[in-house]
Order: structure tokens, then C-alpha cells, then sequence
């Protein structure tokens, strides 16, 4: 039952002269309502909530519009561009080709990822950043609660936002390297005195190489290190062609280029996605063919892939958020 202050409007005191509502938030903006719903929730723009509706006082959004620019700005930061943020991942990126899903891609990092899709530059972000509890995952396996993924940097931050953390697959990740030197590195302590091809700062495969190096004792100062690759195959691709000696790269790209592979861990991937992009066709095309018999084939083939868990919900920022 509404609140009787809000039944009870006087001659002199009208609330629709007051408050906006959603549907007249999202028309002055010119996107659709839910996203509106998620702005409020997540703070971005003023309102209040009472009884399972948005109101918007009329004042505090002509100001808000007024702080934030022009029209066109605010839509452009409700209305995300259809890009995939993030780190790389092979059987991510052939499945979005693949899928028609629309969807293009800007691929530098896990942690540029959150950062562009915090600034509502990309409607999903592929991550794999192990938390600062998780002592390298090494030795972690696909289901080992023990080997945490992707938390405090998406839950802190995301907490009170409405996105998803979805899981895409658990990775095979290890050493990468020759044929001629497979005798003399077996195991990661090997890669002393090695020509390193490192990834840049901020990227999941990064931030999992320096503590599997902090981890075995090996110090920087006990390896070459190249200018860091931007990519998973750019990085491999520097051992193939004999820049480099080692990698700290995927089972998958190992077989691309047909070079031994030492496993050190498992990391877990997963689909930072807001919810209400969750139901636009480029997502829903990408979802329905991650689904299909055609990609587990995919992910069979490509070798070092454990998709059992495809869809797994393991964060829901602000539950509840479409539910007026």
C-alpha cells in the first residue's frame, strides 16, 4: 500500500509537478527504460526508490543533465557500444565471429577492461584475475573453490551495480617453449637466465606470471625480459620466431603454433556483463551459440578447455534490478 503522504496531494502541491517518473527519465534521454533503472540503482543519476518504483525529482535531473553535458554524452555513457572489452581469448574470439553476434572488439587487458567497461565504453569485458588470496592458483583445477577468480576487483567495485560475472571456461596456462630447450626447462623455476616474452601491465596472464614468479623465488633481476606482447598469440608468436625463450602463455595457442607446453595452472575466464545488456541480441546471439554442439567441437579441438561450467552465475551485482 503506497504511503499516504504520497496519496494524499494537496491543490497547491502536485507530485507529478515534483517527480518524474521512469518512463519520462528514459524519454528525455532517449533510451529505453531499464536503463534508467540500472543508472539509479548504480547511483549514476538521482532518485529514489519506494514501494518497487523509481521516482525522480524534477529539479535534481535538469542539474544532474546540466553536470553531465549534453544529451548525446549521457546516452552515449546508458547506452554502451556493442564491444567486447577485456582480455584475449581464442575460443571467445572465434565464437563471437561465429555467432553474428555484432559485437566488435577492443582486447588490451583484464584490468583495462573493467576500467573501459566501468566507464561504459564496451557492453562485456573478459577477465581472469587470480585475487590477491589466491596464492598464484597454482594448482588450482576447474571447481577448486580454493582458486578464486575475478573477485574483489569486480565485486568491490561492482557491487551496487547491475552486471553479472559470467563464467566462459577454465584455461590450461604454463610455459611455452622450443623443441630444443624442452629438456632444460621443466618447471617454472627453468626460466632463469631465460629471454622472457612478457605480457603488458594490467593483463590476467601478467598478474598470474609475477606471482607464480614471486611464488618459485625467482627474481626479476634473474631473467631477460622483451617488450611486453599485447597479446596471447604476439607473445607465443616471439618463441616461435626465436625472439624469445619462454612464454607464459595457453595450452591452445602452444598447439596453434605446435610448441611444447609445460602446465602450471588453471585460471578461470569469465564474462563481466552488464544486466541489462545480458538480453540485446549481440549477447544473446553469443549465449545461445556457446550453447551449441558446433562449439563445444570448437573448444575440444583447441585443446586445454574445461567449458562444463559455461553460464555459471558466480557474482550478481544489486540483484533484483529489473524487477519493477
Amino acid at each position: 500500500m503506497r504511503s499516504k503522504a504520497l496519496l494524499d496531494r494537496s491543490k497547491d502541491d502536485d507530485l507529478s509537478d515534483i517527480f518524474l517518473t521512469t518512463k519520462q527519465v528514459a524519454a528525455l534521454l532517449h533510451v529505453q527504460e531499464r536503463k534508467i533503472y540500472d543508472m539509479a540503482a548504480s547511483g549514476e543519476i538521482p532518485g529514489t526508490r519506494a514501494f518497487g518504483k523509481w521516482l525522480f525529482n524534477r529539479e535534481a535531473i535538469h542539474h544532474w543533465l546540466e553536470s553531465h553535458g549534453n544529451n548525446a554524452e549521457v546516452r552515449r555513457r546508458a547506452a554502451p557500444p556493442n564491444v567486447l572489452l577485456g582480455s584475449h581469448d581464442p575460443l571467445l574470439e572465434w565464437a563471437i565471429r561465429e555467432s553474428n553476434s555484432g559485437l566488435a572488439t577492443f582486447l588490451d587487458g583484464s584490468r583495462d577492461g573493467v576500467e573501459r567497461f566501468a566507464n561504459a565504453e564496451g557492453v562485456i569485458a573478459g577477465v581472469h584475475i587470480p585475487d590477491a588470496a589466491n596464492s598464484g592458483a597454482a594448482g588450482g583445477t576447474a571447481g577448486n573453490a580454493d582458486a578464486r577468480w575475478n573477485g574483489p576487483s569486480v565485486t568491490g567495485r561492482f557491487e551496487n551495480h547491475g552486471v553479472a560475472l559470467i563464467e566462459w571456461a577454465w584455461r590450461d596456462r604454463g610455459l611455452i617453449m622450443r623443441e630444443e630447450d624442452r629438456q632444460t626447462i621443466r618447471e617454472f623455476s627453468d626460466i632463469r637466465g631465460r629471454r622472457i616474452a612478457i605480457r603488458q601491465e594490467g593483463a590476467g596472464s601478467r598478474i598470474l606470471f609475477d606471482r607464480e614468479m614471486a611464488r618459485h623465488g625467482v627474481d626479476a633481476d634473474d631473467c631477460i625480459f622483451l617488450k611486453p606482447s599485447r597479446s596471447e598469440q604476439d607473445a607465443v608468436l616471439r618463441v616461435r620466431e626465436e625472439e624469445a625463450d619462454v612464454a607464459f602463455g595457453l595450452r591452445c595457442v602452444a598447439r596453434q603454433f605446435a610448441l611444447p607446453f609445460i602446465p602450471v595452472t588453471k585460471e578461470r575466464f569469465d564474462l563481466l556483463i552488464w544486466h541489462r545488456e545480458w538480453f540485446e541480441p549481440p549477447a544473446q546471439r553469443l549465449i545461445a551459440f556457446a550453447r551449441t554442439v558446433e562449439f563445444k567441437e570448437r573448444a575440444k579441438r583447441l585443446t586445454g578447455y574445461e567449458i562444463g561450467g559455461f553460464g555459471t552465475v558466480h557474482f550478481n551485482g544489486n540483484a533484483g534490478l529489473l524487477d519493477e
